[in-house]
């Protein structure tokens, strides 16, 4: 019986029982596997840390893209910033309104591995025409472009390795420059659960980049270790984190969704107390 065991954090493991292996290499900036697990479906790690499984991708990728596009209203225009399994990717893409999404990723081959062992978590999506993907660093895209967005979303790794500095302040004040008037940022922040201070730390970072607002939100997604994610939401324009449930519902909610709904998203803002007293809100 062989089992994948993750060790993100010190004090804290989760294995995965593994079927087969599917496809293992170091790629040049991290180092990537695939395996068929008994029960999550496929499942593709980096650097020894599950990034999404088959299983339940729906849970973090439907929260993580429809709650900025939803509070957004009318988003013409997306960017990605990693997310190269394409869950994100697909996700945007199933609002009408949107005329193209971005995707800049950093590491090609994810995508292409991901295109081949994990097809159905892009399902199609880095081939339907209102897509463009740019193989670059994110960080850098941030600094550098002169386009402008309505809503980001950064589906990053842990802050460690290749993925550290997209929790910086000043990769947050780049991707504050790239959104119109009223985008939001969406942001992935760990496990508040375990490491509290990843949280802490990002959402200090994201307020001294300029937001006006600054918050958070809490999906549940079973194979990220712990369970609790929390998801980070900042943006110029406070009144877009107050829409209600009835105001999502006229904006139009993509159909088929497995997780995200609007009562979901309002009860999402909704913060433990002893998260409050340590992250604030």
């Amino acid at each position: 019986m062989e089992w994948f065991e993750e060790t993100l954090h010190e004090n804290w493991r989760q294995g995965i029982r593994i079927k087969e292996i599917l496809y293992r290499d170091q790629t040049e900036l991290q180092d990537l596997m695939i395996f068929e697990s008994y029960a999550w479906g496929r499942v593709l790690t980096l650097d020894g840390v599950v990034q999404t499984t088959t299983g339940d991708e729906f849970c973090y990728h439907e929260m993580i893209v429809h709650v900025p596009m939803l509070a957004h209203g009318a988003p013409r225009q997306v960017l990605i910033i990693g997310g190269g399994d394409g869950g994100c990717l697909r996700e945007a893409l199933k609002h009408e309104g949107v005329e193209r999404v971005t995707q800049v990723e950093i590491d090609r081959s994810v995508i292409d591995l991901c295109r081949k062992w994990l097809p159905t978590i892009s399902d199609g999506a880095f081939d339907h025409p209102k897509a463009r993907v740019i193989i670059a660093d994110g960080a850098r895209f941030a600094a550098e472009s002169p386009e402008r967005f309505d809503v980001i979303v950064v589906d990053s790794t842990d802050p460690i390795g290749p993925g550290a500095v997209l929790f910086t302040e000043e990769f947050y004040r780049n991707v504050r420059r790239l959104l119109n008037p009223g985008g939001i940022l969406a942001t992935q922040c760990g496990n508040p659960s375990i490491k509290p201070q990843e949280l802490v730390d990002t959402q200090a970072a994201q307020r001294a980049a300029g937001f006006a607002l600054v918050d958070y939100y809490l999906p549940v997604v079973p194979t990220y270790i712990g369970g609790g994610m929390a998801l980070g939401f900042a943006t110029d324009d406070p009144a877009k984190r107050k829409v209600g449930a009835d105001a999502i519902r006229e904006r139009g909610v993509p159909k088929g969704l497995r997780y995200y709904t609007p009562e979901v998203h309002v009860a999402a803002f909704a913060h433990p107390a002893w998260m409050i007293e340590r992250v604030g809100h």
